[in-house]
């Protein structure tokens, strides 16, 4: 399941909060348009954190990952630290200087800022996905 679900040829794993605050949705919102986008492809942050063996297999594996947090309370974080997976890109939705708040109309200057820092966040040789890659449902995120 690993070898199928992992992202390869420099691709970016996405995962991402998807917190019960506007800053979780502006992070989940982002890390799905980056998918859309072909940026990378989102992955289960959930099944990672429920340390389901092939969903913590796939994110070790993957040679490029994104973590996307809303706020300083770090779960995605603490979530691949808790099923040791090693953190590499890193993005914190407050730390662009967007208050946390519980109104769910997300502002889409916001929603772009915390893409463009999910993008430098990254390695330059993070690559667009080809379009059959984005479409399929064989992994454990899609």
């Amino acid at each position: 399941m690993a070898e199928e679900c992992c992202v390869a040829n420099g691709n970016v794993m996405i995962l991402a909060c998807s917190g019960g605050s506007n800053v979780g949705q502006i992070a989940n919102r982002a890390a799905v348009e980056l998918t859309q986008e072909g940026f990378g492809k989102m992955y289960c942050l959930a099944g990672v954190g429920g340390l389901l063996s092939g969903f913590v297999q796939s994110a070790k594996d993957a040679s490029q990952m994104l973590a996307i947090d809303g706020c300083a309370i770090g779960c995605s974080r603490s979530i691949l630290e808790n099923a040791d997976v090693p953190l590499k890109g890193y993005v914190v939705v407050t730390d662009l200087g967007i208050d946390k708040n519980h109104d769910f109309t997300l502002n889409e200057k916001e929603l772009g800022m915390v893409k463009e820092a999910a993008r430098q966040a990254c390695p330059p040789e993070a690559r667009v996905l080809p379009p059959e890659a984005r479409q399929s449902t064989r992994c454990c995120g899609g």
